[in-house]
């Protein structure tokens, strides 16, 4: 004869699995609060913004070659393609270093095929590096 034991309150409770979820995510939200409340404190500062200086100056070296369908354009100045050469060897003069003698190349969507291959050969047989500029980003503020 085998005697049953009999198990007097020691029984094994788990919790409900689904208690482990609701506790993680407000531990997770108080977590969050905390420290989302403390504003971060310190010394205020006025860093200079040498970047964007540099980067001015970047662009003000550059040279900007515009080409149109019938026209092209050195720095803001209408040139046409036999003075083309002329005109960026003197934009060149002076300059020795590669990163100086970048030229970008803007062109409309109507600009012919021989114009664009004509004027960046000219451009890389003077010694320049060509740029191209596709589209321009523009950043607009509106007030309040």
């Amino acid at each position: 004869m085998s005697r049953k034991r009999r198990l007097t309150g020691k029984l094994l409770v788990e919790p409900a699995a689904v208690a482990t979820g609701d506790i993680a995510f407000n531990l997770i939200v108080f977590f969050l609060v905390c420290a989302s409340a403390q504003p971060d404190s310190g010394r205020k500062q006025d860093l200079p913004r040498s970047e964007q200086t540099q980067q001015q100056e970047q662009k003000t070296q550059n040279i900007e070659l515009v080409l149109t369908r019938t026209t092209a354009t050195v720095n803001g100045s209408p040139v046409t393609i036999e003075q083309l050469p002329k005109t960026l060897a003197q934009a060149f003069k002076g300059k020795t270093r590669v990163e100086d003698k970048v030229v970008v190349v803007k062109s409309r969507p109507d600009t012919p095929y021989h114009l664009w291959i004509e004027a960046t050969s000219i451009v890389q047989d003077l010694g320049g590096v060509i740029t191209i500029q596709r589209e321009e980003e523009r950043t607009i503020t509106v007030g309040n």
